[in-house]
């Protein structure tokens, strides 16, 4: 019954790994924040200093510093297509048939969309990352499931006409 076990997610248990590393990392911030600023001490009311005694100070806030900016790497924003030149247009303003456009669109459509990261895409469709198979073992798994159950129903739909002539 090796088919019903879960399979471990070696992405998963990386992920898991690196939130014990998150809540490690914030818990030392806080430690090392709680050590450079220190809470201030109890807070005292009026009626138990003694009388004639000075009231302490409360601590002067640190001073304001500076932001500090990190360079962000943006794309730049592409510009819209300029309007159509006015040859495609007819006489009476409808657009003429322009074939290769036309093939151009098609291709697109059919095309897809392209990758934001093409380098994850070509790690795993090669196998890079450990502990996950690569895309075309995956690919050759559902193709076989998809022509395995393709032919139970083709035996299955043969059997019903089969049984169908026979007790007709």
């Amino acid at each position: 019954m090796a088919w019903l076990k879960k399979k471990n997610d070696p992405i998963s248990a990386h992920a898991a790994a690196l939130n014990e590393q998150i809540a490690a990392l914030e818990s030392q911030i806080k430690k090392l924040d709680s050590q450079l600023h220190p809470a201030p001490g109890p807070r005292l009311r009026a009626s138990t200093l003694p009388p004639g005694a000075a009231r302490p100070r409360p601590p002067e806030p640190a001073p304001l510093r500076e932001p500090e900016f990190t360079p962000v790497k943006q794309r730049p924003i592409q510009p819209p297509e300029p309007p159509p030149a006015p040859e495609y247009f007819n006489e009476f303003g409808v657009r003429k048939l322009d074939l290769p456009a036309l093939w151009k669109r098609g291709c697109q459509f059919f095309s897809g969309p392209t990758t934001a990261n093409p380098r994850l895409v070509s790690y795993l469709a090669a196998g890079g990352v450990q502990g996950l198979r690569p895309m075309r073992y995956e690919k050759r798994i559902a193709r076989r499931r998809f022509f395995g159950l393709a032919a139970l129903l083709f035996v299955i739909l043969f059997l019903i006409v089969w049984h169908y002539y026979q007790h007709r």
